[in-house]
Order: structure tokens, then sequence, then C-alpha cells
């Protein structure tokens, strides 16, 4: 692999990692912030409408940022990966100009209505402009999901003179692995943007700012993070590592760190990895507990490292560490948000401050799990930018140096984490300043 494939690679890292932040907020957030405004409608309490002011607010500064990294992202095709998108630019384009042309324009559309209408429209055509806005973000998501699973277990296409043609546009979207990513991927999405919303309940409790609405939307954050955290273990993260399983045994041998072909394998429970051979050392593991996992049946035979060469098989330790340090924060998710929820059962929630506090302290967690699942996906794809058909050797663009990318590389780090840190000060003052006054429910 060349410095500049291996620069591109980079690159894309850095723009891709930055904006899927920006991506699993603005789509958690939107979820939660529907919930609050179909209460605010229904019920007509001041409380729940002020709570969806704030929380509109924070929505709004995060689409904003998500917009804006999304289009250097997207750029990258062209400019360091014009062989990829030569080749297969008439099946990978097409969900992505269906997001941009429908899912993106209904979402932006609808978003502009609620902003602007907060203190013109009547409430259910406000309360429907905000569904119009949660559907246009969760398609957009589809559709770029579309896209990506279509790179992992490609699908609906023919070879002719050197590119792929589109052959069945219907087998391009619902390739095998699009139902339990979409799921999986949206469950995990709103689990952040549940446990989002509750580290800021958590803080102006202990600040004692606005307590009604603090109280409230705390209770509804806890209680939706615990349930889906639970529909992330099961089943839509059985579900996804099934698939897995079944169409990409390189990814799946190595994230399970199976080293040998054999039946009945034990899955790990906790292990050091190490290359050269790729192996685990200090690990435990659970006897046949992969097989039924992964197969509903422990006499299957699960393929081993052995089966294939190096160069066949993505970087082991850090596919590996991604994957089990995303389902070991899964688990902990599970425990927070599940110890949150009997506390409130027992009304006991509020005067744990040490809960309240940790609940702070987990904010970043979910976004970290996030970002370990998409490397998880996208590193264990390697080497292959379409899986058993493309590789990302041969992807890159063949006009473009390794200066020149390391350059854009630098210059675009530097951007991202201006951007970053600005948005951080600009959520961290929005939750400062807090909600307004019950007495004040002026615009944004």
């Amino acid at each position: 692999m060349t410095d500049a494939v291996l620069l591109s690679r980079w690159q894309f890292a850095v723009t891709i990692c930055v904006h899927f932040l920006f991506v699993t907020l603005s789509l958690g957030i939107i979820w939660l912030l529907f919930a609050v405004e179909t209460i605010a409608w229904r019920t007509k309490d001041r409380v729940w409408e002020k709570a969806g002011r704030f929380f509109g607010r924070i929505f709004i500064i995060t689409f904003v940022f998500g917009a804006v990294t999304g289009l250097v992202m997207e750029f990258q095709f062209g400019t360091n990966w014009a062989a990829f998108s030569d080749f297969a630019g008439d099946v990978f384009g097409t969900p992505l100009a269906a997001e941009g042309m429908f899912s993106f324009f209904l979402e932006s559309v609808f978003l502009g209505i609620y902003i602007f209408g907060r203190n013109k429209l009547p409430k259910g055509l406000l309360w429907f402009s905000i569904l119009m806005v949660t559907l246009g973000a969760t398609f957009s998501a589809f559709w770029i999901l579309v896209a990506n699973s279509w790179m992992n277990t490609p699908d609906g296409f023919l070879i002719s003179q050197g590119k792929i043609i589109l052959n069945d546009f219907s087998k391009v979207i619902f390739t095998k692995s699009i139902w339990p990513r979409f799921f999986h991927t949206m469950d995990a999405v709103i689990i952040s943007g549940a446990l989002f919303m509750a580290g800021i309940c958590a803080y102006l409790c202990l600040k004692n700012r606005e307590i009604q609405i603090a109280r409230k939307t705390l209770k509804l954050a806890i209680v939706v993070g615990f349930i889906t955290s639970v529909l992330e273990l099961y089943p839509f993260g059985d579900w996804s590592a099934r698939q897995v399983a079944a169409t990409q045994p390189t990814k799946f041998a190595v994230i399970e760190s199976v080293e040998k072909t054999q039946k009945r394998e034990p899955l790990v429970i906790f292990g050091v990895p190490v290359e050269n051979p790729p192996h685990l050392i200090y690990d435990i593991r659970v006897p046949g507990l992969l097989n039924w996992m992964a197969f509903r049946n422990i006499d299957t035979q699960v393929k081993g490292m052995d089966q294939y060469t190096p160069e066949e098989l993505p970087p082991y330790t850090l596919t590996f560490v991604s994957f089990h340090l995303m389902v070991g924060l899964g688990l902990l998710f599970i425990i927070i948000s599940g110890f949150g929820t009997l506390l409130l059962y027992k009304e006991l929630i509020f005067r744990f401050k040490w809960f309240l506090v940790l609940l702070v302290l987990n904010i970043p967690l979910p976004l970290i799990a996030c970002q370990l699942g998409w490397i998880t996906t996208e590193v264990g794809r390697q080497p292959w930018i379409i899986y058993g058909v493309l590789k990302t050797s041969q992807a890159a663009s063949i006009n473009v140096s390794a200066q020149e990318v390391l350059i854009s590389l630098i210059l675009f780090s530097f951007l991202y984490f201006i951007i970053t840190a600005f948005y951080i000060f600009l959520i961290v003052s929005q939750v400062r300043r807090g909600p307004e006054p019950l007495g004040n429910l002026q615009g944004y």
C-alpha cells in the first residue's frame, strides 16, 4: 500500500469520525426531541413545551455542524478515491443521490418550518414539522447505510468493461446486511441521544436550574436509554453479529479472535491481543458459546484466521479491541440506565447526587461506543473497500501524491479540531444557560 493510499485512509478516518459524531448526536437527539414535542402537544404542558425549545436549540446547533462536516467527507470520493468512484459510482452514487434529493431536503425544509414557525404555527402543525424532520433524518441515515451496507455485502450489479453496472436496484438497497445494520445503528444513536439528554438534565438538577424541566426530561431519557440499551444487546446486536458471521467471515474471525477453524468455538470474554501471529493472551473464554450465538448450533464449523493469508485479514488488534470495547460499553449502558430506572421506580433518583454526577460523566461514552462500532465495521472490512470485489489499495486516486494528501490531512485535522472545539463550546454554553424560565416562552 502506497503512502498516498495510507494517508488518504487516515484523512477519510478523521473526517468521517468527526462527521459521525454530529450524525450520532443529531439522530439521537431528534428522536428524543420528537418525544418531548409529542408530549407537549398532547398534554399542553408548558414544562414540556419549554423542554422542547431547550433541546430544539441543541439539536439545531448539532444539525448545522453535521451538515458542514458532511460536505468535506463526500468530496473526498472524487479527490482521494477517484478509482473507486470511477469503478463503482454507478451503484454507490445512487443511494447518496437519493439521500440528498429526498431525505436531506425533507429534513432541512421542515426544520426551517419548525424553527421559524414556533410562535406562528398551530401546535399540531408544529408537531407535524418535527415529525417530518425526524423522518427525514431517519431516511437520510437509511440511504447512507444502504451505500455502506452495499460496500460490505455487495449485490445487484454486474462488472462490464472494468466498471460496476447497476443491475438490480432493489438488491442494492436490500442487501443481506441492511436491516440488521440499520436497526443496530439507529438504536445505538437513540441510546446516545437519551444518555446525552440524561446527562444534561442531571447537570441541571445538580445546579438546581429549572428543576421541573430537568426532572421530567431526565425520567424520559433514563427510561428510553434503558429500553434501547437492552434492545441493542438483543435482538439488534445479536442479529448484526450473526449477519457478519454469515457474510463476512474474515471480519468475524478477527473480532472474535477465532484462531483455528473448529466446531464448538469458545466465546471470548476477555483477552489481550498480540500480533504475529494474531492470538490472545490472558484470555477468558466460554466453551462452545460462539457457535451457538453465531449459528444457533454448537456443531457448526466456524472459519478461523488460519483459513486466510495475513493479506486477506483486517488489522487484528484494532478490529478486535474496538469491537470488544463497544460491547463492554453497551453492557455498561444497560447497568447505568437500568439502575436509573430502578431509582425512578423507587422515587430515589434525585436523592442520589453521585448517580447524577455519573450521568454527567457518562455523556461522551455512548458517542465513543458508536465511534468504536464504526471503526469495527470499516477497519474490519479491510483489505476490501467493496468486500470481495475491490481492494482499498486499488481504489485511491492515482494522480494525487502523498505530499498533497499529507498537507490536506494536516489542514483538515486542524480545521475539524477547531470545529469540534467550537461545537463543544456552544453546547456547554447552552447547557449552562439552561432552559428559559417558564414565564418567558419566546422563540429560539
